[in-house]
């Protein structure tokens, strides 16, 4: 399974929809506008969330039996869709709110790390780049097996500098 969030794609995220599953965690219009410092202590929650549920579904996934698990990893993606839905409504005010809002980044826009720097479009090369500088800035690692697997320790985001 595709880290990409294209299973997801009929089940767009709506505001109404973060509201009712996730009340607690999303903020208002108003609050969610004109914060500009303060902590990331929920967004940083929300990002710990996402990896728990992202990592549950990937662990359901087996690509020699796509349908099997099918209801539970549905499950899965319906709890997520709140939750991303609110990582990209809050906005961050520290680099571990970047980080966190980067790594959801990373997790959507998955096929950009499907082939070398040098074989993908200009501007999948320009998001690329731009969500590996934030994590690099942020000190979180890409949330791509491939990617931060290969990364040495201190070097998030496989990034060497």
């Amino acid at each position: 399974m595709s880290q990409n969030n294209t299973s997801n794609a009929s089940v767009r995220p709506s505001a109404q929809n973060a509201a009712s599953d996730c009340p607690s965690l999303l903020p208002s219009h108003g609050d969610a506008q004109g914060r500009t410092t303060g902590d990331d202590s929920v967004l940083t929650e929300l990002g710990r969330r996402f990896e728990e549920i992202t990592a549950l579904v990937q662990t359901l996934y087996d690509p020699a039996e796509p349908d099997s698990h099918l209801e539970e990893i549905e499950a899965a993606v319906a709890r997520l869709e709140p939750v991303e839905y609110a990582i990209m409504t809050l906005p961050a005010c520290t680099p571990a709110g970047l980080g966190v809002k980067a790594r959801h980044a990373a997790h959507v826009m998955s096929e950009y790390w499907n082939g070398s720097i040098d074989q993908i479009d200009w501007d999948a090369r320009a998001v690329r780049l731009l969500i590996e500088a934030v994590c690099k800035a942020a000190n979180v690692p890409l949330p791509l097996p491939s990617v931060g697997a290969a990364a040495p320790r201190g070097e998030p985001c496989g990034l060497r500098s």
